[in-house]
């Protein structure tokens, strides 16, 4: 957890329990969200998924195109760790599905003052690649994607 945190007291969620989900050879979104969906907050010991800061219906999946989406919500407009989420998503993804799929991370529309460059960093994949190169950046992101539940395709 950060000290001086932006969001204090967070609206915590009640974990849903996982839905039967009968493994089909075509990727969904409910197989990308869990994947996600137990990714921890960098501000709390809460996953994305208890925060709201995720949804299944904020994971869309193009089989067809290969391409992955996902759109999160951070918890408030000025949060500073929304490029940290962006970057857990998206190493999480890089690490359980298979290298064709394009990934494209978004902020949601109007949730965060600085949205636009957000969008921009967690797209740009030589910006991501020279964040995590980045040891303490990297410690943070690993530590967030640390889980009780681990799952991949």
């Amino acid at each position: 957890m950060t000290v001086g945190m932006i969001n204090a007291n967070p609206v915590v969620h009640e974990r849903p329990e996982r839905a039967a989900h009968p493994h089909a050879a075509a990727l969904d979104a409910l197989d990308v969200f869990d994947t996600v969906r137990d990714i921890k907050d960098p501000e709390h010991p809460y996953s994305l998924e208890q925060l709201s800061v995720l949804s299944q219906e904020s994971v869309s999946v193009d089989e067809k195109l290969g391409r992955i989406q996902i759109t999160f919500t951070p918890t408030v407009q000025h949060c500073s760790m929304a490029t940290v989420i962006g970057l857990c998503l998206r190493l999480k993804l890089m690490q359980n599905f298979p290298p064709h799929f394009k990934i494209d991370i978004k902020v949601a529309p109007g949730s965060l003052a600085n949205e636009e460059s957000v969008n921009k960093q967690l797209n740009d994949k030589e910006r991501v690649a020279a964040a995590l190169e980045n040891p303490n950046l990297r410690q943070l992101v690993d530590e967030c994607l640390c889980s009780d539940h681990p799952s991949s395709y």
